[in-house]
């Protein structure tokens, strides 16, 4: 109760010092998806396995620094503490457990794995009983309906979204086993909510009902949408169907779940112990300290920068030094035959897994009258499965010839540059030259670049573009709320008058040892009307970013790579629809209701203003002189932007189509397996033919233990979005300051205000003014010319 108290005075400071403060004292927690984020998703309305999903970055080019498929599959809507009465549960739970108090932020601090067996089983057992009471007097009203609907699904999210999330960011075995000996009774829960005939057919009431269309636009699809999810979760089916559905269910989060232990286990097992410094030639100064620093941790106490001992690992800051500037060819061809054959042997082979999981979607489509998984996916999503693979044939005719000709030039510079694999460049050469190409061509080193990035410049640049482009200010707000590590950051955002609209948690670097690999972003608490403090205005948003970020080594601080900026940007784009949206609706606001494959809208298309010119030479400041970046500089990397843009286009094409065969035509059990259908695809959209051995479907989080099943094209299906979206600031005039800061509000107040309250496509029309086409993106990447 200290740190509740603490808390509490921090806030009442907070409320006097500053403009009131509406986040409410019950501040219901919230989070439930796992983009995930990058990003996971059908996105159920009122769901809490659904709600809210983190989004991870894609699995970019391997000649960049890529966000790793890191899906944190979390789950939890928004989060409401709202008073836990002592009828309800014994006043000593209450007291000895923190997830049962109430809580103004999630007490991530002070959560252990044992609070979790009891804390579920006594919140379940509220949550039971507050269901019958909704079911014994529900009436086909808002009061009666959606409000203590809300109520409901925001408890649970806020509870089970803070324990899934404590996994992603701080794993160990004890909370692993407490959050799996309670799954199934929460999934059980979360089904039986679900499948409520009583809230069903109360739905369909209002939607038959002469006062329909008085709605607003929120209501109608908040309505329509969870008429179709109840659909989806089975609701419409018999006894013994429904009863088959629900084992499936349970079996697939099940699988899931293990699907991402066991990658998590299988990236934290590899480790290279390196005592001579020739085989780590051309591993760049910060990969150095990294690997010193890793050393140290592992128990090599003596380990320097200098004179090593190194351990190189999987996780992503490790893994892409040596793929890109490690000289020792056996190096690299060891480290990344161990990446692509992660979690594909012994214990923590995840092959039987993704045939279990296949076999169970496919199951649960045709009881729900599908043929196939792919349209129980695209159910809920802009697109339909023709529409996703003929945008998919479209990008793969435009990027195929530009993907073969940025290897023939790999292979004509290595040749030149006496290369004795130049005539045999394979997987673990690629990233290597390409590197090599890039600093040749554009004579620009990645690594050497770090120094104009440091993480505070970047935050800071980031946070003046905020305020540009959507009038809110961002300050720190450390002190505020509870964190799970010393290294998280927490923000304040706050609006042109000065009045707190949203918060936010920034977790930067790279833990590997308890933390999973990738970048995300994630709700924690959504704004809503329903679950305000005082009735009358809106509970505020938190969202919370995850990123993997090298780390401060000795008084450097993080010094990042230009990808690695981009990757803040792009989250931070998640975080704004999260945060700055005015749809009041709790279960629409923000990031809840959008269409999956539209959610990446905001996140790429911020990443679009890390090539602004003002944008970027306002961030990129060398740490310790504070000497600009140079504009020569600037003018290369903005050249360099298209560099293989051919090669990164086919391989995200490659993982949508994957993805995409294995929920439409894949039989489990038939005479294909998963590695022919992948060897399959890779014929037509790799360049460089697939290893026999490759199997790095063993690690495709996103599509196995996030919510990207049938859904991976939605990178490439909202590029489109982003890049049309950007394209009206490039036509109203970049250089035009007022230009842009009109444009900026009109995106704000259109794509980062509506949230799901209205369809994405009605959304993007509002802002852009038509309908959205593949030529800016097509131009972006300089895959046709730009007129």
């Amino acid at each position: 109760m200290r740190h509740q108290t603490l808390i509490l005075v921090l806030l009442i400071a907070n409320m006097l010092m500053a403009t009131r403060l509406t986040l409410t004292l019950s501040l219901s927690r919230s989070r439930s998806r796992s983009i995930r984020p990058l990003l996971k998703r059908t996105c159920s309305i009122f769901n809490p396995k659904h709600f809210n999903k983190s989004h991870p970055c894609p699995l970019w080019s391997s000649s960049f620094s890529f966000c790793i498929d890191s899906l944190h599959n979390s789950t939890s809507p928004s989060f409401t503490a709202s008073s836990l009465s002592a009828s309800s549960m014994a006043t000593s739970a209450i007291e000895s457990n923190p997830i049962l108090e109430e809580f103004v932020f999630p007490p991530f601090d002070v959560v252990e794995p044992k609070h979790v067996r009891p804390g579920i089983r006594t919140l379940l057992n509220k949550l039971e009983r507050d269901l019958e009471e909704l079911e014994r007097t529900v009436e086909p009203s808002w009061p009666k309906l959606v409000e203590p609907l809300e109520k409901i699904v925001d408890r649970l999210g806020v509870v089970w979204g803070m324990l899934n999330h404590l996994k992603a960011v701080k794993d160990n075995a004890e909370l692993r086993s407490a959050i799996e000996d309670v799954q199934g009774e929460k999934v059980k829960f979360q089904l039986r909510l679900d499948q409520s005939k009583p809230i069903y057919n109360a739905f369909k009431a209002i939607k038959e009902s002469p006062d329909w269309k008085t709605l607003s636009d929120a209501r109608r699809r908040i309505v329509e949408n969870q008429i179709k999810e109840a659909v989806l979760s089975g609701v419409s089916l018999e006894d013994d169907k429904r009863e088959q559905f629900n084992k499936i269910e349970q079996e697939l989060e099940r699988l899931s779940q293990k699907f991402g232990e066991n990658v998590l286990d299988a990236t934290k097992k590899f480790e290279k112990l390196i005592t001579d410094k020739k085989e780590i030639e051309g591993l760049p100064a910060t990969a150095l300290g990294l690997a010193a620093q890793t050393a140290v941790s592992k128990g090599h106490e003596n380990a320097t920068d200098e004179n090593g001992p190194w351990v190189i690992t999987l996780d992503a800051p490790s893994y892409i030094a040596v793929m890109q500037h490690a000289r020792n060819r056996s190096l690299r061809e060891e480290v990344y035959r161990a990446y692509i054959t992660r979690a594909s042997s012994g214990d923590l082979d995840n092959t039987v897994l993704i045939e279990q999981i296949l076999k169970l979607r496919l199951e649960k489509a045709k009881l729900l009258n599908y043929n196939n998984y792919a349209e129980v996916s695209m159910a809920t999503k802009m697109a339909t499965v023709d529409k996703a693979e003929e945008l998919l044939e479209k990008l793969h005719r435009a990027s195929w010839d530009a993907a073969v000709q940025d290897l023939e030039d790999l292979k004509k510079f290595s040749k030149d540059q006496g290369a004795l694999e130049a005539d045999d460049l394979t997987h673990w050469d690629i990233s290597f030259w390409s590197e090599r190409l890039r600093e040749s061509k554009y004579d620009i080193n990645e690594e050497e670049l770090r120094p104009f990035f440091s993480l505070p410049n970047v935050m800071n640049g980031l946070f003046d573009l905020a305020k540009t482009l959507f009038g809110v200010e961002v300050e720190p707000a450390d002190g505020l709320a509870p964190v799970w590590d010393k290294d998280v950051k927490f923000f304040r955002v706050k609006d042109s008058s000065g009045s707190p609209v949203a918060y936010f948690y920034f977790d930067p670097y790279s833990r590997p040892s308890e933390k999973r690999s990738g970048a995300w972003m994630d709700e924690v608490v959504s704004r809503s009307r329903v679950l305000s403090p005082d009735g009358t205005s809106s509970r505020l948003p938190v969202a919370q970013m995850v990123c993997n970020q090298t780390p401060p080594v000795g008084s450097k601080p993080s010094l990042m790579t230009f990808r690695e900026v981009e990757t803040v940007f792009h989250e931070f784009g998640h975080a704004l629809q999260h945060m700055l949206t005015k749809e009041d609706e709790g279960l629409v606001s923000g990031i809840r209701g959008v269409e999956w494959d539209a959610v990446e809208l905001p996140s790429q298309f911020m990443e679009n203003w890390c090539y602004h010119k003002e944008t970027l030479m306002g961030i990129a400041k060398h740490y310790e002189t504070g000497e600009a970046l140079p504009e020569e500089v600037y003018l290369k990397l903005v050249a360099a932007r298209t560099y293989r843009a051919g090669s990164q286009s086919l391989r995200q094409l490659k993982f949508a189509t994957v993805d995409l065969e294995l929920h439409t035509k894949y039989v489990p059990g038939g005479p294909e397996s998963i590695y022919d259908v992948d060897r399959r695809v890779s014929e037509k959209t790799q360049v460089t033919p697939l290893l026999p051995e490759d199997r790095f479907l063993c690690s495709f989080s996103h599509i196995f233990a996030g919510g990207y099943a049938a859904g991976y094209y939605s990178y490439k299906w909202a590029e489109v979005l982003s890049a049309d979206a950007f394209s009206a600031f490039e036509d109203a005039g970049l250089d035009d300051k007022k230009a842009v800061i009109e444009t900026g509000r009109k995106f704000r107040e259109t794509v980062l205000a509506l949230g799901g309250g209205k369809p994405a496509l009605e959304v993007f029309v509002q802002f852009r003014g038509r309908e959205p086409t593949p030529d800016a993106l097509l131009r972006h990447n300089g895959l046709i010319a730009a007129h």
